[in-house]
């Protein structure tokens, strides 16, 4: 890359944990890229920090009413403000060569097909856009001719281990999970977690939704569901792995019985810097694996009975249609209110199994054919779930 253009990146979601390691291999490679707009929820003194350190041409906060705040943290810098999810689509939709998708949630789907329709590289860490719009959001990316790169380290590993070929040559893929933190809890015990049991989680500094998933295992039911579609790979080719050690990411078996391996230590910058690199490779600041200091690797099999959320999301792949995308919306609305202390561990989901049987009854089951008919979707879901909450909220106290 030395002697090209400064490559411009725009980073949405760049004040959380994603968008933060991606800043520090911005800062570390400062001479390779050029930052047209970092965007974030409501973080205004965060993003205007993480604008600063980049030197970026422009700020945008989703939330309307933030939009002061950022404007008066960064008043004299240069750095252009704006607020408003319009302006953050508006910011995701203007012109770079590679794009971060960091905004967590159904909230990152607008601005990620927007960064998806401008056709450059768009790293991928949003799963919601596979999982809620998996078919529509993939047709978008063919026909914008964008480069779709994944993050998320299970996906990443499982790209690089694939090595150029095919899945046609592909018998396995195996997504791994570290069991989180109640990984050796019996089912009473893990019904009786509170919201800070369930986000010291052993091995990841993430976001609290997605540690939360990680501990129910829901995250990985969602990245089984997300390989489907970045890889076009039937479910039943689609396996999960507990790997407590998080060296070992992601596994790919070839017909011919060769088994290859994506193995780096549990630090996002490592598959952050394969996707801002790509093709080429970047350094990072990663420690790098010493196995015989590590000494062993264990495996075991997941426990759906102690962990039904991974069940439920193979139920959903299974079953196609809008299957996941109602499993997502669920998921949210639970998550959020255990986080709020409003519902126990066990109702997450629980929850969820009663939105998609809900869903069934009221026959909410055809895919949705375009990304907005997802987020219409997603929209109805969250309205069934919440109306159950006041039961949940009972069993829970």
């Amino acid at each position: 890359m030395t002697g090209a253009p400064r490559r411009r990146v725009t980073v949405l979601g760049a004040t959380g944990s994603v968008g933060l390691a991606t800043v520090d291999l911005l800062e570390r490679h400062a001479t390779l890229f050029a930052v047209e707009a970092v965007v974030a929820n409501s973080d205004a003194a965060g993003l205007a920090a993480v604008a600063r350190r980049l030197n970026a041409r422009r700020a945008v906060v989703a939330d309307a009413s933030a939009g002061p705040a950022l404007a008066a943290a960064l008043e004299g810098s240069g750095v252009a403000t704006s607020a408003g999810a319009e302006a953050a689509v508006e910011a995701a939709a203007s012109p770079v060569d590679w794009t971060m998708a960091a905004i967590s949630g159904a909230a990152g789907l607008a601005p990620t097909i927007a960064a998806v329709r401008q056709g450059g590289a768009v790293a991928l860490a949003t799963k919601e856009c596979l999982v809620c719009a998996g078919a529509a959001f993939m047709r978008e990316v063919a026909a914008a001719g964008a480069t779709l790169l994944p993050v998320d380290s299970e996906h990443n590993a499982l790209l690089q281990a694939l090595g150029g070929q095919g899945v046609e040559d592909v018998e396995r893929m195996t997504l791994t999970a570290s069991g989180g933190p109640f990984r050796s809890w019996d089912a009473q015990r893990i019904a009786r977690a509170r919201p800070e049991d369930a986000l010291r989680h052993p091995t990841w500094s993430m976001g609290a939704k997605i540690t939360i998933d990680s501990a129910t295992l829901m995250n990985k039911g969602l990245e089984l569901i997300e390989a489907h579609h970045l890889f076009a790979i039937d479910a039943e080719r689609l396996d999960v792995v507990v790997h407590p050690q998080s060296v070992i990411h992601g596994l790919v078996t070839f017909r011919d019985g060769a088994v290859t391996a994506g193995l780096a230590a549990p630090d996002m910058r490592v598959p952050i810097a394969h996707a801002l690199g790509h093709p080429q490779r970047l350094t990072t600041p990663a420690a790098r694996l010493d196995l015989a200091r590590i000494g062993s690797l264990t495996f075991e099999a997941p426990d759906l009975g102690r962990f039904p959320a991974l069940r439920l999301a193979r139920e959903a792949l299974a079953a196609g249609g809008a299957a996941a995308t109602v499993l997502n919306a669920a998921n949210e609305v639970a998550v959020a209110a255990f986080l709020a202390r409003e519902i126990g561990f066990a109702d997450i989901p629980r929850l969820v199994e009663e939105a998609l049987e809900s869903a069934d009854r009221q026959g909410l089951t055809a895919a949705p054919e375009t990304v907005a008919a997802a987020i219409d979707l997603d929209v109805e879901v969250r309205g069934l779930v919440s109306g159950r909450l006041p039961d949940a909220r009972l069993r829970a106290h």
